[in-house]
């Protein structure tokens, strides 16, 4: 399953940052990040729990940038 979800950050490079963080998530397949379209496309694992997912891709960006957020 694919999803999109609105993100917010300051640079394009914590973007690329942000998105190497999330495809290394168990369960993410592929994580994207459009830094101008503020935008982060995730394709979850078969079988994948998409919220419990997600809540890590967020920890894992907040690690990378104070300031990011992934709206879930």
């Amino acid at each position: 399953m694919k999803k999109a979800y609105k993100i917010d950050v300051d640079c394009a490079n914590c973007a690329a940052k942000m998105e190497a963080a999330a495809n290394k998530v168990d369960g993410v397949k592929e994580a994207s990040v459009n830094f101008m379209a503020l935008k982060m496309n995730v394709e979850f694992d078969d079988g994948a729990d998409e919220a419990a997912v997600m809540k890590k891709v967020r920890k894992v960006c907040r690690r990378v940038d104070d300031d990011a957020e992934v709206y879930i």
